[in-house]
């Protein structure tokens, strides 16, 4: 088993996301004699380092390298970045999975296509204006607001329809954790509570993040969405 195996097989004794450093302590736990080994080398480094230090700037650099690519999940959004190891059927499955999210916008976007040939003018309008008041709470509130599909449109087992009375409005970070997933609709109430809610939130903080607020429009942006909800 050369080095790059055994490090592998340490972070296989873990089953969680970690750091490279605590992956380099796994190292040192599992085989303390590479751990003695990078200890002697960072003696004789210029930089002031350690071992597990040596050890840890080295599994960086292979996953940077892409040396472990079928075998680690990375989540970059984490700052220091996570990984977890994988099995090769689980490695397969996740690509077999990205392919499918690839695909989906044009998916997506083809259901809607045919739903709209057969949608009636009505229809259509409510539908323009869940997108216009989610702009206009982008301008005047600075909020990110996206129209979403309660029901999703690509939800496995029970897709919903691209209808206005499948749409509400969430924030696009809530909708990014929705994904594919099927949400009971929210009341109009619900809807109205929420965008509230989110308004009062981004008001307190405003000043703080340099958004201009424009609240005397809300009360036509909301009589607005009573109507077409």
């Amino acid at each position: 088993m050369n080095i790059s195996e055994q490090y592998l097989e340490a972070l296989k004794t873990i089953d969680d996301w970690v750091t490279v450093s605590e992956w380099a302590v796994a190292v040192g736990k599992l085989y303390p004699d590479l751990l003695e080994k990078a200890d002697e080398e960072a003696v004789n480094q210029v930089n002031d380092t350690t071992g597990l230090r040596e050890i840890a700037a080295r599994i960086g650099s292979a996953i940077a390298r892409g040396a472990y690519l079928d075998h680690i999940e990375i989540d970059a959004g984490e700052r220091p970045r996570k990984v977890r190891y994988v099995s090769r059927e689980k490695h397969d499955a996740n690509v077999s999975s990205e392919i499918d999210e690839d695909a989906a916008p044009l998916k997506r976007t083809e259901i809607i296509r045919l739903a709209e040939q057969s949608m009636s003018n009505s229809e259509q309008y409510r539908i323009d204006e869940f997108e216009a008041i989610a702009k206009q709470l982008k301008r005047y509130f600075g909020l990110d607001f996206e129209v979403d599909h309660a029901q999703a449109l690509l939800h496995k087992t029970q897709p919903g329809a691209h209808h206005p009375d499948n749409l509400q409005l969430i924030l696009k970070s809530h909708n990014a954790k929705k994904n594919h997933a099927g949400w009971p609709r929210f009341t109009l109430n619900e809807q109205i509570k929420y965008i509230q809610s989110v308004i009062e939130t981004q008001t307190i903080v405003a000043t703080r993040l340099g958004v201009e607020i424009t609240t005397d429009v809300l009360g036509s942006m909301l009589e607005r969405l009573q109507k077409i909800y």
